[in-house]
């Protein structure tokens, strides 16, 4: 039997982190971060725990790029979806009712993240985090900013701050309110992206 080339065994370690990332994002979701182990994930995956920390240095930095990966994917499914505009507004309007959406429909995966941020390894920057700023980024250039080096860190404090805001434990606020302030700072009109209740 010959030995598998290159762009296979590449194919299949991609293969086997998509895998751990879903796992990660399927088991937090469901358990919560401390009830959730390594072993759990792997067996989840089907793959061995050491490709784990072969693949990431620790629990929290899978946890990140899982849930950066699961956000790249929604933002990028909705700037997908028809009708495409050229109009620059309807992609950012797509991009926060993504990243709001992801705060409504995954809540304990996403106050997880959140608290995560929060902890002193701070912001993991990973390759599902680039492909993530390179969406915003692009809403952002779209939408016809004369500085996205500054206006696309911006929007991205606003999300996260608008997350943060919806999944406060006890004093949560009204996703409609949230995405009224955020579509009103960028002049957006409120029929644009997926409106509450619109979808």
């Amino acid at each position: 039997m010959s030995p598998r080339s290159a762009s296979v065994n590449e194919e299949l370690r991609r293969r086997s982190r998509e895998r751990l990332l879903q796992a990660t994002v399927e088991l937090v979701g469901e358990r919560g971060y401390e009830a959730t182990t390594l072993g759990d994930i792997a067996d989840r995956a089907g793959s061995a725990r050491g490709l784990i920390s072969y693949y990431f240095p620790g629990k929290r930095q899978l946890l990140q790029s899982a849930v950066h990966r699961l956000m790249h994917r929604t933002l990028e499914a909705a700037m997908a979806r028809e009708p495409h505009t050229e109009d620059g507004r309807e992609p950012l309007a797509r991009a926060i009712d993504a990243v709001l959406g992801l705060a409504r429909d995954h809540p304990v995966l996403m106050r997880t993240h959140m608290a995560g941020i929060l902890q002193a390894e701070g912001f993991v920057r990973c390759p599902e985090q680039q492909r993530l700023a390179e969406l915003l980024r692009g809403a952002v250039a779209r939408y016809g900013s004369a500085d996205v080096d500054a206006d696309y860190p911006l929007l991205r404090a606003l999300l996260m701050g608008a997350v943060f805001a919806l999944l406060l434990p006890g004093a949560p606020m009204p996703l409609a309110s949230l995405r009224a302030e955020l579509f009103q700072r960028y002049g957006l009109d409120w029929e644009l992206g997926v409106p509450p209740g619109g979808e």
